[in-house]
């Protein structure tokens, strides 16, 4: 027998999570309100992350709440902490490979890397948005490895 590796816990929470919502009743969405968040996201995301523009987190709000237990809470340590980690990885790049929407929560698939030749991390970022700004955040990051059990790539 195949001994089980540290994903299942999160592959069965994450099926328990599915069959729930499949019982939920279905709330009606605004998607015109969630294509902006998603808009807002992926703009901070890119002008922040890729470009280095500390200015982009004008759209995070003063309370920002991190889930994240390397960043601290609030947006000036936010800042504070980024700018201190590009002017030590000045050649970062986080590749977002895919969105989705779910009435307030925006999910970026990303391909981070902290040089150009590292195989980088798979990053599932999670963002909550509230009257026009980013009010929370979670994320879960795996490395991409050297070699995989299957041809699929991680994204």
């Amino acid at each position: 027998m195949r001994k089980p590796t540290r994903a299942l816990p999160f592959l069965l929470a994450g099926a328990m999570l599915l069959a729930g919502a499949a019982h939920a009743a279905p709330d009606a969405r605004d998607l015109k309100q969630e294509e902006a968040n998603r808009s807002l996201v992926v703009d901070f995301y890119d002008r922040f992350f890729n470009k280095h523009d500390v200015s982009a987190a004008s759209v995070v709000a003063d309370s920002y709440r991190q889930h994240n237990p390397e960043v601290p809470d609030g947006k000036a340590p936010f800042v504070s902490f980024f700018s201190g980690f590009f002017k030590e990885h000045p050649k970062t790049s986080s590749r977002i490979v895919r969105t989705a929407t779910s009435g307030d929560l925006v999910y970026l698939h990303v391909h981070f890397r902290a040089e150009p030749t590292d195989r980088g991390s798979a990053v599932v970022d999670i963002f909550r948005v509230e009257k026009g700004r980013i009010v929370e955040h979670w994320d879960v990051v795996q490395d991409v490895p050297e070699k995989a059990a299957n041809k699929n790539t991680m994204f």
